[in-house]
């Protein structure tokens, strides 16, 4: 029962224009704020630790233009799966780089792009599978219906959604090999168990997935990261070169060459980058969780 009014739910803010959906998420979004959960907290902490240059009053008005973006996120999202390229392409109001974008993948390696959680990064994927088959990872939800509406609506166009298992980390390699396109989200935390490695993120250390340098070492591919920035009235599609330490065979340095490409994203709108999420947790001895306190700060982030 859930699960259909879940749907029922989805299905109703899916019909709404843009511009309502985005009044909608802003409502959505102060309701977050003025219930100072557990999002409102995890928020603050990213925000003090990534932005210890701001006062106490623009920290906390940071912290707020986050939440009510990312509710906005929340709410375009029904919109963008629901409807058809065509739609979404009209709302795309500019792009900006994506010479930059076709010379990297005219070079015949394959192109991996970097989609971290900025902007509406459901507008990258139809992006990208516009210019050419684009293969993408994906991470099952608990709820089988939602993520039945979830995969269908990523699944348009020429998407490929690949699991994340090793079966879909041989669909990366292949697709590459291929001279298309793989778009990854370089920001979430690894399993323990998962290669990776620590390396900073807006100066913190960061537990980041050693995916991405397996796969620059593996095939020469070419990457870009991309954004999909809110505007007024629509997106703006942002195209933007990686940082060269990326390339490097050592894999620390690969690991702190992505995650300042990450942070370039991020620094062209800071409010809109999912600060919500915890960025900083999973980190292994010695380093400190820094999202407990007291006696407790030694233990793993979950």
């Amino acid at each position: 029962m859930k699960d259909r009014l879940l749907l029922m739910l989805f299905g109703l803010i899916g019909r709404l224009p843009l511009g309502v959906s985005r009044v909608l998420g802003t409502l959505m979004g102060y309701l977050v704020w003025i219930g100072q959960g557990r999002a409102v907290r995890i928020t603050r902490r990213n925000i003090q630790l990534c932005f210890p240059e701001l006062n106490p009053d623009e920290q906390k008005q940071l912290v707020r233009e986050s939440l009510l973006e990312t509710a906005r996120t929340a709410a375009e999202a029904p919109a963008i799966w629901r409807n058809s390229w065509d739609w979404l392409r009209q709302r795309i109001l500019a792009v900006e780089g994506e010479e930059l974008l076709r010379q990297r993948l005219a070079q015949g390696k394959g192109l991996l792009v970097l989609a971290p959680h900025h902007g509406n990064w459901e507008v990258v994927a139809p992006y990208l599978a516009s210019v050419a088959p684009l293969t993408a990872m994906y991470q099952p939800l608990k709820s089988a219906a939602l993520d039945q509406l979830v995969l269908s609506g990523r699944s348009k166009l020429d998407i490929t959604m690949a699991p994340t298992n090793r079966r879909g980390v041989m669909m990366l390699f292949k697709t590459l090999q291929q001279g298309k396109i793989v778009g990854i989200l370089p920001d979430q935390v690894p399993d323990k168990d998962a290669a990776g490695g620590v390396a900073p993120f807006f100066g913190q250390p960061a537990l980041t997935v050693g995916l991405i340098h397996g796969l620059i070492q593996k095939t020469g591919c070419g990457l870009v990261s991309v954004v999909a920035l809110r505007v007024p009235g629509g997106f703006k599609v942002q195209v933007l070169d990686v940082d060269e330490r990326i390339h490097s065979e050592d894999q620390t340095q690969s690991l702190t060459g992505l995650n300042a490409s990450v942070e370039a994203c991020v620094r062209l709108a800071p409010a809109q980058y999912q600060w919500e999420y915890k960025r900083f947790r999973r980190l292994p001895e010695p380093h400190v969780n820094p999202y407990v306190t007291g006696s407790s700060k030694r233990r793993p982030g979950k």
